[in-house]
């Protein structure tokens, strides 16, 4: 069966990619979760139509993530956090509360999309990327101090 897809779909394809599957898949899974629409000339041009809105929600996304972006790289958060001895960190910065300082702030960032790349577990001072969009990445600059 032939089906359009209205979603990015990982294992398919890209919205408006017309793909051949099974029958019993298009009509148990693709179908009921609006992931795909059947391939019919009346449904083509409503994908047309679909992806035109589509565009421009992505692209007033990809612009607003661009301008928190921006706020995003001028300010820095300040982690305070337990040491023992030779200023040890007991545990780690989490993404959390990093996404908690950052709320302090008024920028409120979903602690998923924050990327630590190694553990924090010292003092000092480092850059944490925060994911806005797929194709916008801020950097924050985080001070963790002892508290």
């Amino acid at each position: 069966m032939k089906v359009i897809l209205r979603k990015n779909f990982e294992k398919l394809g890209n919205v408006g990619d017309v793909v051949e599957v099974k029958a019993g898949y298009a009509r148990n899974y693709l179908l009921p979760k609006q992931i795909a629409y059947a391939a019919t000339e009346g449904n083509i041009r409503a994908l047309e139509e679909e992806k035109k809105q589509i565009e421009k929600n992505e692209a007033k996304l990809f612009e607003s993530a661009k301008k928190i972006s921006e706020e995003l790289e001028k300010i820095s958060v300040t982690i305070p956090v337990k040491v023992g001895e030779d200023d040890k960190v007991f545990g780690s910065v989490t993404s959390q509360m990093i996404a908690d300082a950052l709320k302090e702030k008024n920028f409120d960032v979903d602690k998923r999309k924050i990327e630590i790349e190694d553990p924090i577990k010292a003092l000092g001072i480092y850059n944490v990327k925060v994911k806005l969009h797929p194709q916008v990445t801020a950097t924050v600059k985080t001070w963790v101090v002892r508290e």
